[in-house]
């Protein structure tokens, strides 16, 4: 099984570092237009490769599609990144060219890959990729959902005092500050609501910092994070080739789900060997369902400045 990741930045190397490890996969291809780039990203993952213990192939590639040919997997983390004070909105003029031209050049190798998307602003660069390619809608993935709820659930277990892998959460919405949904009311601990632990207080200060997760990282660091997102792409394409059926929130072209057409936007979502699966429309209470809602309407003033 092939991986592409296009980029080779640091979130493209920590995609590629991420999967190489977990050994699912037996060739990843980094590809970056930065001449050598790649090349020297992936012969510096390849050295650790015995002190790692993994047995992926990891090949760098100065913009050559052709060696990204038969990619079961594409991943485009290609674009600028986040500066301090920037809106993932603010990158959308220069990066959807980018993505427009990274997804047409895969499909030329790869017809029928799949594809996740994690350059900014999210929702709006996988809305555009449904829009200029022929692929099918589930064979399309915005990645920002699942790395939101990692982030909410290192809050969580942040507030309650607890093991991260004790605590379950989820965000839906679009992959903004003003646009995420963190599901409180969905929120455990071992199976306990986390409402009935933590003061709303206290739970408004977690839903918040998550929010601002993306903002807070990129005020600290300079840039966009890169662990995380390399992180939650590794997730979501071991989901993949493995065949999981695992349940992740992504952003997905909608038509009528949640009583929501022609957007894509984070849902909870199955993942499996053709993609998504499934679209899950879980149960919300009104106040998460307005949320959602209003979270559509900015992807959509968002979605109009791309000109498609």
């Amino acid at each position: 099984m092939k991986i592409t990741v296009v980029g080779a930045g640091a979130v493209g190397a920590s995609c590629a570092e991420y999967i190489a490890i977990k050994n699912f996969v037996s060739e990843v291809i980094l590809l970056d237009i930065k001449e050598g780039f790649a090349e020297g990203k992936a012969m510096d993952l390849m050295q650790t490769a015995s002190l790692n213990n993994f047995d992926t192939n990891i090949i760098g590639s100065t913009n050559d599609y052709s060696k990204t040919a038969n990619s079961d997997i594409c991943v485009i983390t290609s674009g600028i990144p986040r500066k301090p004070g920037m809106s993932r909105e603010e990158l959308i003029g220069i990066n959807a060219g980018i993505v427009k031209t990274v997804s047409s050049n895969l499909l030329q190798h790869s017809p029928d890959t799949i594809l996740i998307v994690v350059s900014n602003p999210m929702d709006s660069m996988t809305y555009l990729v449904h829009k200029t390619t022929t692929l099918p809608k589930n064979r399309i993935i915005g990645m920002g959902g699942a790395l939101d709820s990692a982030r909410f659930k290192y809050r969580l277990a942040e507030a309650l005092d607890a093991p991260v892998k004790e605590v379950d959460g989820m965000v839906i919405g679009g992959h903004s500050d003003k646009g995420m949904v963190p599901l409180i009311s969905k929120a455990t601990r071992n199976g306990e609501k986390v409402s009935d632990l933590l003061s709303a207080e206290r739970l408004d200060q977690v839903k918040q910092d998550t929010k601002v997760g993306g903002a807070t990282l990129t005020g600290l660091l300079g840039t966009s994070a890169w662990y995380a997102p390399g992180a939650a792409v590794s997730s979501l394409t071991q989901a993949i080739i493995c065949d999981e059926k695992k349940t992740f929130p992504c952003s997905s072209y909608l038509n009528g789900e949640f009583g929501i057409n022609d957007i894509c936007i984070g849902v909870p979502v199955v993942l499996g060997k053709n993609g998504i699966e499934e679209i899950v429309e879980i149960n919300l209470d009104q106040s998460d369902m307005d949320h959602l809602k209003e979270s559509a309407e900015g992807v959509r003033k968002t979605n109009k400045l791309l000109n498609i």
